[in-house]
């Protein structure tokens, strides 16, 4: 029965979600105003608040947070590990690497698309380079060891980035990037990193059944027919797109992708396959929630959205893995 109603409920808060945060800000707007601005009967100023401003902005929160749950999913059933989340392969982090390089030596003074574009090469330069890595080894904990290798390089070049900056001006441009926000998105921006996400969750998604052989063990699995390489080739392919397209428009946001699973996952009975869009839904939801908030918080500088995320996140998913570890014994 609860699995049963999961996707309906998810869906109709994230909207909800959505529509609160199109009512809530600097300047509060009643409901009636926004649905006249929705539908082209309000003022202009209230459908420049609502379509330039909110409502991009919360959207750019949903499919965040929707890339990095799906991501995250995918990758706890691939390495069978629940610790596993987007920035285990290091994709986040290299997709931030090309971002920072680019603010570091001006690049975003060329175009606004430079930067996006930049974190989507950084994402797929990791991609490709996982991908090649899934091709040559049989072993999952040498995929894990060479993703915690490729983050820790991007990690370090990024501190080498922020120490050799030529001003604090860009110094701020490249800490604000590295901690996460979806404030002044614009439609654009969205449209501009859709593809990626949507070929990323595309892919997790056609290759869904074989997460579910995997519970069964990589030895089960393979007697059952499942391509073994061709499934860590796809799962790290679709997690790569989808997690570059977030890196891009959003920056590195954390915990999102590894708390979502984790509350999906006893309600779909365990099942890999059955948990990746319902993670999806309730990670843009979670995002969408927190970024409310940081417009709510009475702070004098607004707080990023990764910050609140880790907050947030963080408590939660010690008090999951506390939980799980007293219900297993």
């Amino acid at each position: 029965m609860i699995e049963r109603l999961l996707l309906p409920g998810l869906i109709a808060a994230s909207v909800l979600a959505i529509f609160i945060a199109c009512l809530l800000g600097s300047t509060p707007l009643p409901a009636d105003r926004v649905m006249a601005a929705f539908f082209g009967g309000a003022d202009t100023g209230d459908r420049l608040v609502v379509w330039q401003i909110r409502l991009p902005r919360a959207i750019a929160a949903f499919i965040t947070g929707a890339a990095l749950g799906i991501s995250g999913a995918a990758l706890q059933g691939l390495l069978r590990n629940p610790l596993a989340e987007p920035g285990v392969l290091g994709v986040s982090a290299s997709a931030s690497l090309f971002a920072t390089f680019s603010l570091y030596y001006g690049l975003v003074a060329l175009s606004p698309w430079v930067l996006p574009l930049s974190a989507i090469g950084g994402a797929l330069a990791a991609t490709v380079l996982i991908a090649l890595a899934a091709i040559r080894t049989r072993s999952v904990v040498t995929l894990i060891l060479i993703g915690v290798g490729l983050s820790s390089f991007s990690g370090a070049a990024m501190t080498l980035l922020m120490n050799l900056a030529p001003n604090p001006f860009s110094l701020s441009d490249m800490i604000n990037w590295m901690l996460g926000s979806v404030a002044n998105r614009s439609f654009q921006e969205v449209g501009l990193v859709i593809p990626f996400i949507v070929a990323g969750s595309g892919i997790l998604f056609m290759s869904r059944r074989g997460l579910s052989a995997l519970t069964l063990g990589e030895e089960a699995a393979s007697g059952v027919g499942l391509n073994l390489r061709n499934q860590r080739i796809l799962t790290v392919l679709g997690a790569g797109l989808a997690t570059g397209g977030s890196v891009a428009l959003a920056g590195a946001i954390g915990f999102a992708g590894i708390v979502a699973p984790h509350i999906i996952r006893p309600l779909v009975k365990h099942d890999p396959a059955r948990s990746l869009i319902p993670s999806a839904l309730l990670a843009g939801l979670f995002l969408v929630l927190a970024d409310i908030g940081v417009r709510l918080l009475p702070t004098s500088n607004e707080l990023k959205l990764g910050v609140v995320a880790s907050l947030v996140g963080a408590p939660a998913f010690v008090w999951i893995a506390m939980r799980r570890r007293t219900l297993n014994g």
